[in-house]
């Protein structure tokens, strides 16, 4: 059977796989943090509970209560919450390795970013993904992980950093998406190395009859609402390939960064109304940096209209330029069938996919790492016969 068919449906499953996990631990994460937010003081004042809340759902009434540390007795039966996310990353890290590590000279690797070897690239990933997470945990650790707005702040500086740093070095897709893999891995290890374990040992400390240390559910209060903020950019990220106009952007790192605050400030807006705030201005403000990317982002008309040359001519850039992989059996590797269906071997093809062709010829999305070596001579032939209204006469 043929390795590029077996990639697409391991490519598929992958992301299925993904998503369903990733839809499970966002879910489980934002309901946790809006019922941290959401408490109110006990009514029968017992000391040990910080906080209860009264909920109906599904035709049910639920009565939930959060202690300061831990209850008197530990309960027969303690529900966990961890294989959302151990599986988030194990489909999304898999994902990662099967497309940006497996096709780094595609996808990864992009000559007129930086050229170098598909194994550098790679090595240099793998080195990035560990050590944001090293980087980022010692940090936490130190004193400065006990003053949240200076943490904030570094935080916010590193980010910057890694992002002007990865679109220096990878094309801007692979740019966007390690920066997502990076803080998705940031976001797993919460979970398994700060979370969990102090979880483990506050249990162990009950069962062996001791005060459980209040210094792991702290620990674990502020991985977790890092966490949080970090959700929907990483959502951005995972969409972002099917928009080129944001990871080829010329500022390609600047617009990640933008759409990553605009995020952070709509999941605060959710955050300060579960509180009891209604911080319209921060959905405003969210709104307001979309809206200056997509008005200093507009791609630059043409001065004067260009002739559009004839269709024989578009026909041949088209089958030397996208048809190795755009065509109903592709014959460049890694492809066992045209990437989102479309197709470029004929007349009527071409001229249904213009206009979709225009924005990937027009950000340099396609080929993806020019792999094909398209010029700019052919690139303006394109656009000037696209604009002309796509004529195959």
């Amino acid at each position: 059977m043929d390795a590029a068919y077996l990639s697409e449906w391991a490519n598929l499953l992958l992301r299925w796989l993904h998503l369903i996990a990733g839809v499970a631990w966002i879910g489980t994460s934002f309901y946790f943090i809006g019922l941290d937010n959401q408490l109110d003081r006990p009514k029968d004042g017992n000391p040990r509970v910080a906080g209860e809340q009264w909920s109906i759902h599904g035709g049910g009434f639920y009565h939930k209560q959060k202690y300061l540390v831990a209850p008197e007795r530990l309960p027969e039966k303690l529900h966990w919450f961890k294989w959302e996310a151990y599986w988030t990353w194990i489909s999304g890290f898999s994902l990662f390795v099967l497309i940006y590590w497996g096709q780094a000279s595609t996808y990864l690797v992009d000559p007129a970013v930086l050229d170098m070897p598909a194994w550098l690239a790679v090595l240099i990933s793998a080195a990035m993904l560990a050590g944001g997470w090293v980087a980022y945990d010692q940090v936490c650790r130190s004193k400065i992980g006990e003053n949240e707005a200076l943490l904030g702040a570094i935080g916010a500086a590193a980010l910057a950093v890694t992002a002007f740093v990865a679109c220096h070095i990878f094309g801007g897709r692979g740019a966007f998406l390690q920066v997502g893999a990076m803080t998705g891995t940031i976001m797993v290890a919460n979970v398994a190395m700060v979370i969990m374990p102090g979880q483990r040992k506050m249990v162990a400390a009950m069962q062996k009859g001791e005060a459980p240390d209040p210094k792991y559910g702290r620990w674990g209060k502020q991985r977790s609402v890092h966490n949080t903020y970090l959700t929907l950019p990483v959502l951005f990220i995972m969409i972002s390939p099917h928009y080129p106009m944001t990871y080829q952007s010329r500022w390609n790192w600047v617009v990640l960064l933008a759409i990553g605050l605009a995020g952070a400030l709509v999941r605060q807006y959710f955050v300060l109304r579960q509180k009891g705030r209604n911080a319209a201005w921060l959905p405003a403000c969210a709104a307001a940096v979309v809206a200056l990317l997509i008005w200093t982002g507009a791609p630059e008309r043409p001065s004067g209209a260009a002739e559009a040359p004839p269709f024989a001519e578009v026909q041949a850039i088209v089958a030397a330029r996208c048809v190795s992989c755009h065509a109903a059996r592709p014959t460049q590797e890694g492809f066992a069938a045209p990437p989102k269906g479309v197709m470029m071997e004929t007349p009527q093809q071409i001229r249904r996919w213009a206009a979709s062709m225009r924005q990937q010829v027009q950000t340099e999305a396609m080929p993806p790492g020019n792999l094909t070596e398209i010029t700019a001579e052919e690139r303006a032939k394109l656009l000037a016969w696209v604009a002309a209204g796509a004529p195959t006469d």
